[in-house]
């Protein structure tokens, strides 16, 4: 059997290592994301390679994600759009954790309408793999959709990065549900998430300050439930996300592929196939692992 390595994404909020052996993935470990950690990045890696070297010897470490961010791992730069697959290999930056050669991966930027500056660590490892899982993707224009803390809308053409944009709709939703006043008391009421969700994207096209007080106003008035305002909370958010991007896509009509967490993107699908949009959906996990394996293969 060939010598194992591993693959992992490590983001602001969690860590994900898979040992991959014989073509499989043989192992999978998970750790505090680059925002809690309490002991240097070189030692939350090493003590997790350190489990499974007791299992026998690890090739290398590919990683992509916050690693590569100022005071973590080692600082991986930005590969600037365009972009391509080569020209994110090339870009890798390597270290060595626990005796085990570790390589990485850079993050994408570019600059939008105006010179507006656009950043991305971990999301274009999805992309790639998508690329490598559904070569008709690397055809043609297309319009990927990575929803998340700070959701990413990717340009390619002909299986290059041509530009992105973000919206922190997560991090908007995680602050105005979890600080504000907008969703009020754990207290009785009626309404689920769902039927919360369905009413924000019915109020997508409102103005978006004027429409968040709803979330409250519904509690007091109509006697909704938390639960409902946070999914309303979530629909209004995700609605204008989605709608702000199909109005400005010019690629193909209506064509999206959205990558991630399948609960999540299964909301962004809903919002999208409302304004009239046609979705495709792949598992952001896989396509993240599928995004490693090619890089590792790349720049061994």
């Amino acid at each position: 059997m060939s010598e194992a390595f591993v693959l992992g994404d490590w983001g602001t909020s969690r860590l994900r290592l898979y040992r991959m052996s014989g073509g499989a993935m043989a192992g999978r470990l998970n750790g505090p994301g680059t925002s809690a950690l309490e002991t240097p990045a070189d030692s939350v890696l090493a003590e997790r390679l350190d489990l499974w070297l007791t299992e026998g010897p690890i090739a290398d470490v590919t990683l992509c994600g916050m690693a590569g961010a100022p005071g973590a791992l080692v600082e991986a730069g930005y590969a600037a759009c365009p972009a391509d697959a080569a020209t994110w290999f090339a870009s890798c930056t390597r270290t060595c954790v626990s005796g085990v050669p570790v390589a990485v991966m850079p993050g994408l930027s570019c600059r939008t309408g105006g010179g507006v500056p656009e950043v991305m660590r971990g999301e274009e490892t999805q992309v790639f793999g998508a690329l490598s899982l559904h070569p008709e993707l690397n055809e043609g224009e297309h319009l990927i959709a990575l929803p998340g803390t700070h959701s990413k809308w990717v340009r390619l053409v002909d299986g290059t990065v041509e530009s992105f944009t973000t919206h922190p709709t997560g991090e908007f939703f995680a602050l105005l549900a979890g600080q504000s006043t907008l969703t009020g008391p754990d207290t009785p009421g009626d309404g689920t998430f769902d039927s919360g969700f369905t009413r924000g994207l019915e109020r997508t096209e409102n103005p978006l300050t004027a429409a968040l007080f709803e979330a409250r106003a519904a509690r007091m008035l109509d006697g909704r439930s938390k639960d409902w305002s946070r999914g309303y909370l979530s629909g209004l958010l995700i609605g204008s996300e989605t709608a702000s991007q199909a109005a400005c896509d010019t690629v193909g009509g209506t064509q999206v592929t959205l990558i991630g967490d399948p609960a999540l993107s299964a909301l962004y699908g809903r919002a999208l196939s409302a304004q009239g949009c046609n979705v495709s959906l792949l598992d952001g996990d896989t396509a993240v692992v599928a995004g490693l394996n090619l890089a590792r293969g790349k720049i061994a």
